[in-house]
Order: C-alpha cells, then structure tokens, then sequence
C-alpha cells in the first residue's frame, strides 16, 4: 500500500434542482470544531454540523453532516468570506462588499455590530498585545487596510496601514500583515505601520497565494513557481517548494503543504520539500485549512483529507524502508509529542529504520542507528544460527517478524560470504555496544556471543584481547567452545581472567608440552613466565616455579626479577635462594638483580654473587678451554666496586684457581699492593694488567698512591732482568708519574742514556710544566688579592651614612651595633648576615 499522509473521505453533497444548481453553488468554507459553514453563490449561508465517533472519526457507512440553519442575506451577489470567532459565537461574513456579524449557532444578525462596508478583503487573528480579537479588512475604495478590534456586541478602527496599491490577498499572523497586490508581495507590522516589499509577481500568469504558516512565516506564491517561506522579517528560513504553475491554492497542516490544482490535490513535506501524496479531484474551487488537515470544496461537495497520525505515518514510511524520510518526519515533529513519549518513539523509530539498513547490507549506517535507538544487544544476537546458547531463558525478543526481514538462517546456508558480511557486522556492533549503558544488563550474553563469533572467524587477536582481561563470559558456555575450536591458548587466558589461575598455567604448559595444539601464540613459555611474574598468589607461582627454571633457567629466572615495582615483597628472598640452589644461571641472574636493582648491602647476597661469577667462569674454562670474557670482565668490576663481599671468603675460593687478575684485586682491596702486583707479574705475566691494576686501585685516591704503586711495579721489573723491556716500557707510558730523581737512583748503571732518553724528556717536560702552571697559579692569585685590595680601598674612601632605624637588609633587623658590613650593592648588614647577602 502506497504511503499516504491524509485520508480523503466525501463529507457532503449539496442537492439542488437542475435549474437552481449554478446558483446554489458553493463559493467559500469556515469549519470550527464540528461546525462547518457554507456559503453560497446565491447569497445563503448555510451551517452544518459534522457528525464523528466518540473518538473524533467520521462514522462508517452513514451521513457526514447534518444540516443546521441557514440564512439568506439577500437577492444576490456570492458570499466571498467566512470567519469564526468562537470565544463570542461570531461568524463574519463578507458579502456585497460589507463585514456582517451573525450568531455562529442561530445565523442571527448581532443588532450592536454594524456591517462595515467597503470591505474588499478581511482576516480575523488574535491581538499581538492583548487578549483581544482583531480584524484586519482591505477597503475596496482606498489603498488602505484597516485594523479593527472585535468585542462581543462591538467592534472599533484603531488604525490604518497605507499600502501602495490595492491588495488582491493577505493573512494576518499576530502583528504581522503579509499583502498581496495586483504586481507584488509585501509584509506589513501592524504596531508600527511599517512595510517592506518582498519580491513581485505575475498575476496575469498565476494565482495569487497568501497563507499564513504560523510563528510569523508566510507562504507566498513566487516567481518561477516556487512556493516562498517568507519570515515576518522578510528573510527566507525554509527552502521554497517547487509546484505546478496551475497552483490555485494552498493550505497548511504541519508537516505538509498542500497544494490545489483543477483536477489535483499534492502534498508537499516541509521537511524535505518533496511530494509525498496526490488526490485526484475534479472541479474544485478552493481549500481551508482546519485543525487536523483540510477541507476541498467544489461546486457541489465538500471533501475531506484528514492527517493520518503522525505515527502511523513514521511506521508506514519504516514498513516501505523509507527509513531516512520517517527519521526526518520523527525529528521535524517532535514538538507535537511528549517529551517521553516522543524519546521512546524515536528509539523504537531509529532500530527500525537501522533493520531497513541492516538487510539492505548497509551496515555502518544500521550500527549506527542502532547504537542511537539503543537496541537491545540481544535483539540482533537472536537473528543469528547457533547464537541462541549465548542468550538467556528468559529473554522475549520485542521484535516481530516484519521487523526481522530476511532469515539469516537460510542466508547461511546458502550464500556463506554474504553471511560472513552479517558476521562481521555482528562483531563490529557488539564490539562497539560492550561496555556502555545499552549493554549493562546483558554483558554475559554480549561478550558469550563475541567470543563464539571470534571462535569461530579464527580472528585470534581479537579473541584474546576479549578474554585477557575482565569479562563476563560464562565458562559453562565457553569453555566448550573454545576447547571444540582448539582455542586452548585462549581457553587459558579464560581461566585466568576469572580468577582460576591454576588452570590457565596447566592449559598454557599442555600446549608447551605439546600436550595440546594451538599455533595462535608463537611464545607460550614466555606468557606463562610473564603471567606468573604479574601473579599475586604465592601459591601458583611456587607451583609452576620448577618448570619454567628447567625449561630455561635465564628466563625463568624473570617470574621473580621483573615483578612489578609495587608489588610487595610477597617472596622471602631466602626461600628463592634455596629454590635457585639448583639452578646456578638462574641464580647469578637473581643475586645481580637483588644487588643491581634492588642494592642488596647484604654481605651474603654480596659473598654468593661473587662466587657464582667465579663458579661460572670456572665452568666456562672447563666447557670451551678458554673463559668467557663478559662473564669475567663481570666478576673483576663486581670485585671491584662493592665493598660488602668478605674478602677471606672470596679469596680461598679462587686462591687454588688460575683467575690470578682476581686474585691480585682481592689482595689489593686488602691492602697488599706488592704482592698482588708479583700475581700479574710472576703468575699471570701480563704488564698490560698491572699497569691497569695500579691505575684502577689509585681511582679516587691520592696521586701519591698512584706514584708508590708504579713504583712499586718498577722495582719488580728491576729485580728481573728478563723483564728489562717491561721497564723500559712502564718509564715511557707515564713519565709524568715517575720523580726523575727516585728512578735515576734506581736504574742499574749497566743502562745507557739513550735506553732511558725518552722517560727523561717526557719528566723534564712535565716538570717543566708543573712549574710554569704553578706560577701561573700564583700570578692568578695575586691579581685576585690585588682586586680585592682595590675594591677595599675605594670602599675605606667611601662616605657609608647610617641614619637611625637603618635596618639590616638579610634579616630586617635594626643596625644597633657599632660594627656592620657594606657590599658592593650599597646594602647594609649585620656583620653576622654578610655570607647570606
């Protein structure tokens, strides 16, 4: 059935004899309420009384109308206007050129109200500024419009409006006058006087129109054949219609513009400005206007085309997938809804319109309106096979059938990658809804059906983010699932995200095992490391602890190094050591995170680190022949720098070892320079090491201690006299660090001078050089000392005045002793507050 936005019914059929018929023809309508009023060709008006149902329709199948009084005002001349004033039972009337007042009920003359005559034209319209009736009538003799005032036994001029030309129409909308006159539209303001030209038009080529929208608006008949929305203030809000040139004229009942042609009635939206319905009359004359939509009159019958229920209209355009004029038609006519009621059709309106689009594939646009109609998640959950475990028993879908459209069911069957689509749309939908206010009372059935949906799309990534963190899936429901999908690695984030931390670890170690397959995570050990390193139940870290330490010791290690930084110390550092006992890589690795990053002072933590360095690069040697220099170079640096390991200790365990640069660190850190440089020399042969060994043992000491050490390694290549070149070599790296005269007494008189020529240049020449810095150091000090005499000086030839009250600029106290200080500022302190000005 074709959308239609009034419903025509045959209200009344005028009978007359054959010769009477073009006298008695009807010239014009006014309808209150249930009173409709004719008047005639052959001056009669003629009331009728509109019969209706309890519920305001017209009864089915019986007479429209009942004929009331009527009256005949003269021989001749039509009846050309009709108004009601109903708060005084007035019913004016424009014939022969006079405004006469008749009683609305008996068609009455009302003997206090004159007629008023010359009256081309006249409107009736409430007072902008009273309570008052006004009326509003062109004289057919002066350009002049005329305002009046309407009582219940008289009527009163109370101004004239001067107008160009003589007006052809108008409409009166509160203080707002808008006239047509015989070339041109104009819009008057009754308090004022004032009028403004709008635009002209051929009145030889179309029909003058002149009706009243409301809220100060006009529709006007245009050039072009548009239908203009013209303001009170001469401005357009409202794109124009585009009509038929042959429009005779024009109504309005919000929404809609309805138009009049010589066999054609056409309903415009205001809304969107397009043509929504058409009624085929013959030979009508003209149309009103009325509280629900319009009355059509020809010659001989009145029609009516009520406005079917905005409602029905939105469900109608919804039932045809005209989904975007009914959301328009719902918006543009809120006003005329309760505030609840028309939030709740809106929504129901916006789902429907969304399952327009939703089986027309366009899904962006239905997840759309379905998220702004706020759907039920599980309305579109229901549309789809094997979706029906996700829902609850309880749950009634409020949708019927109609609003379901095409079944998914058959849809799967037969064309997969259409469905697949409806898949997607499924995910991407649920997915957006998850979390907010439209999906608070059914998380558990949103979030069953997108792990089933992922489940079974394959989509691995999203599947683990919905089950790595909190959710509302039911294990009853999903467990199986997942386990039928192989989705283990999933199944055990699952369990983890519900709390059952034991069965996620044994679920992941199956698939480490290779117990259980599942190739959508590449590093199931690191997971489980990294899990039990987040962990928070003691218990479940112990349990797994040994498996991840044999599996791999240098990572599994991380379960207690990479804890994170606010995470107590739920882990006696003992109880670990004694689990690591077993596992020697693992325990270095701790031990250099307690000392490292949690700086450990504890002198076991400090004995135990050192010894698994030395133990390690023990075993290195043993495995490969050779030790592993990083290892080492780790042990001689932690050697160095702590100062918590028991020297004793660490020395019997390397003493029996070949680690001899180890040794001679030990023996220095003991104090026993000599003998740890004989180990470098004698034992580990290397002049390279003891040259670094007395340079790392003086770093931060006294240069003397330096200069004693070198020295000391001096007089031991001296005592060998196959290490003469080893002397020769120490003289030339740092003859800086050598007293010329102390090496001299040392060297054996068999040297000649050219063997030790180049160790004398370089300590002349740093002698030299020491003596020029020191006097350039003394010079510097004494232009200091000679600027700090001048500045005295010109202070002690200064005038300083201290006046009483004079206050201390540091402290703000008085000045109240004989002695105080002046800075190169001119301020005045206590001697005591001078350092702190």
């Amino acid at each position: 059935m074709a959308f239609r936005a009034f419903i025509q019914t045959h209200l009344y059929e005028k009978q007359a004899a054959p010769k009477e018929k073009d006298k008695s023809s009807i010239q014009c309508l006014q309808c209150y309420d249930q009173n409709l009023y004719i008047g005639t060709k052959d001056a009669i008006v003629q009331h009728l009384i509109v019969l209706s149902s309890t519920n305001g329709d017209l009864i089915p199948g019986k007479s429209k109308t009942r004929e009331g009084r009527m009256r005949k005002l003269g021989s001749s001349n039509p009846v050309t206007q009709l108004r009601v004033v109903p708060v005084f039972n007035h019913l004016l009337v424009l014939w022969d050129r006079s405004v006469t007042a008749l009683n609305m009920f008996s068609l009455e003359p009302i003997p206090a109200l004159k007629k008023i005559q010359h009256v081309s034209l006249f409107e009736v319209c409430k007072s902008s500024q009273s309570a008052c009736v006004e009326m509003v009538t062109s004289s057919s003799r002066r350009k002049v419009i005329r305002i009046h005032t309407v009582g219940v036994d008289r009527w009163e001029l109370i101004k004239e409006v001067y107008v160009p030309q003589e007006p052809v129409a108008l409409a009166a909308d509160g203080a707002s006058l808008c006239v047509a006159t015989s070339d041109r539209y104009l819009v008057c303001d009754i308090n004022t006087g004032s009028s403004m030209e709008l635009f002209p038009h051929d009145h030889s080529r179309q029909h003058v129109i002149v009706t009243s929208v409301g809220e100060g608006q006009f529709l006007l008949n245009g050039p072009g054949s548009l239908g203009m929305f013209v303001m009170e203030t001469g401005i357009c809000q409202r794109p124009p219609l585009q009509w038929p040139q042959e429009v005779l004229a024009a109504g309005v009942c919000f929404p809609y513009i309805l138009t009049l042609q010589a066999q054609l009635l056409s309903v415009y939206s205001m809304l969107d400005q397009q043509c929504k319905q058409t009624v085929s009359l013959s030979g009508v004359k003209g149309l009103i206007s009325t509280a629900d939509g319009v009355l059509v009159f020809t010659e001989r019958a009145i029609f009516s085309l009520k406005l079917v229920p905005l409602e029905d209209q939105i469900q109608t355009l919804v039932g045809h997938e005209r989904a975007e004029e009914a959301l328009m038609l719902l918006d543009g006519v809120q006003n005329h809804f309760p505030l609840d009621s028309h939030k709740e059709l809106h929504k129901a309106v916006t789902c429907l319109a969304g399952f327009v689009y939703f089986y027309q594939e366009v899904f962006s646009e239905a997840k759309n309106l379905f998220i702004k109609g706020e759907l039920d998640p599980r309305e579109i959950i229901s549309l789809y096979p094997d979706m029906d475990s996700c829902l609850s028993e309880d749950f009634q879908s409020q949708l019927d059938q109609l609003s379901k459209g095409r079944d998914l069911r058959g849809l799967w069957q037969e064309d997969k990658n259409t469905f697949h689509h409806y898949l997607d749309f499924l995910g991407d939908f649920l997915l957006s809804v998850r979390g907010k206010e439209q999906s608070l009372d059914c998380r558990k059935e949103v979030d069953c059906a997108l792990l089933r949906l992922y489940a079974e799309l394959g989509d691995t990534d999203k599947l683990q983010q919905l089950v790595a963190v909190p959710n509302a899936c039911s294990l009853d429901d999903c467990v199986s699932v997942l386990e039928q999908h192989n989705r283990f690695f999933a199944l055990g984030s699952l369990h983890l995200s519900h709390g059952k931390q034991i069965e996620a670890l044994k679920t992941w170690v199956n698939i480490a095992d290779g117990h259980l397959t599942d190739f959508s995570c590449s590093d199931v050990y690191g997971h489980i490391v990294w899990t039990l390193s987040q962990l928070k139940d003691k218990d479940a870290v112990w349990t797994f602890a040994d498996w991840t330490l044999q599996r791999n010791q240098e990572v599994g290690v991380q379960i207690f190094t990479k804890r994170p930084p606010d995470d107590p110390a739920m882990f006696v550092t003992q109880d670990i050591l004694a689990l690591l006992e077993k596992y020697p890589l693992a325990l270095l690795l701790y031990l250099e995170f307690l000392i490292h990053d949690l700086n450990s002072e504890v002198e076991r933590h400090h004995n135990l680190l050192a010894l698994a360095y030395v133990t390690q690069v023990l075993q290195e040697k043993k495995k490969t022949g050779s030790d592993t220099k990083e290892t080492r170079v780790k042990l001689q640096q932690f050697l160095w720098d702590s100062v918590f390991y028991d020297i004793f200790t660490v020395y019997e365990r390397i003493k029996p070892t070949t680690l001899h640069i180890e040794k001679a660190i030990l023996l220095g850190r003991a104090g026993e320079h000599s003998q740890a440089l004989q180990v470098l020399v004698h034992q580990e042969q290397d002049p390279h090491a003891a040259e670094a060994y007395c340079c790392r043992a003086a770093q931060g000491q006294e240069t003397q201690l330096r200069q004693t050490l070198l020295l000391t390694l001096l007089n031991i290549y001296l005592s060998s006299n196959h290490l003469t070149s080893a002397a020769v070599d120490l003289l030339k790296h740092y003859p800086q660090a050598f007293p010329a005269e102390k090496v001299i007494q040392l060297l054996p008189e068999s040297w000649s001078l050219q063997l030790v020529s180049q160790f004398l240049l370089g300590s002349l020449r740093e002698t030299f050089h020491q003596r020029r810095l020191g006097r350039l150091q003394r010079a510097l000090v004494q232009a200091e000392l000679l600027r700090h005499k001048v500045i005295w000086m010109q202070a002690s030839k200064t005038m300083i005045r201290v006046d009483k009250g004079q206050v201390c600029t540091v402290c703000q106290r008085d000045l109240t002793e004989p002695q105080f200080a002046f800075n190169l500022q001119g301020e005045l302190t206590h001697t005591s507050c001078a350092g702190n000005s």
